[in-house]
């Protein structure tokens, strides 16, 4: 698939690295790096978890990581480089990871996000997902997160 003249493809672990520093870059900034290359390299390797990255390697805009769980998916890790922002570029590594998660017959997908980070906030909204909760202190203790859900398939509601 390509977007804003990138290509959408599965991670290989030569992206590993890259993915890792863009995490501790963009994602991480006053944490603990804890989405190293090792950790990157697991979830390449988990066949329950897709990685997907727009760019070629070693020139990645963005990625996502997505892991499966019966009839839901998490949406583990999502960056867009600053310089590739609001370009399409998340919205395209989205939709993908949104496809499969339907293909693998998810009902819903999670996610956190940093409760101060507007933008991303914002992002997840114009693409669907809701709000449902704050957790504070979800990043190691430091920073509180927003908890998002989107339902792919409508919640079965009992009679």
């Amino acid at each position: 698939m390509r977007t804003t003249g990138l290509s959408l493809r599965l991670a290989s672990l030569d992206d590993a690295l890259d993915i890792a520093k863009l995490s501790r870059d963009e994602i991480e900034r006053g944490l603990p790096w804890s989405w190293t290359e090792d950790r990157v390299a697991a979830s390449i390797r988990n066949p329950d978890t897709n990685v997907v990255v727009a760019g070629d390697h070693g020139a990645i805009a963005g990625f996502g990581i997505m892991l499966y769980r019966d009839d839901a998916a998490h949406l583990s890790l999502f960056c867009v480089k600053a310089s590739n922002r609001r370009q399409g570029v998340g919205s395209a590594i989205l939709r993908w990871l949104e496809d499969v998660a339907r293909t693998a017959g998810a009902r819903r997908i999670g996610l956190e996000c940093r409760r101060d980070n507007a933008a991303a906030r914002n992002f997840y909204g114009e693409h669907g997902y809701h709000e449902q909760v704050i957790a504070r202190g979800y990043y190691r203790g430091k920073e509180d997160a927003v908890r998002l859900e989107k339902w792919l398939i409508a919640p079965e509601i009992p009679s």
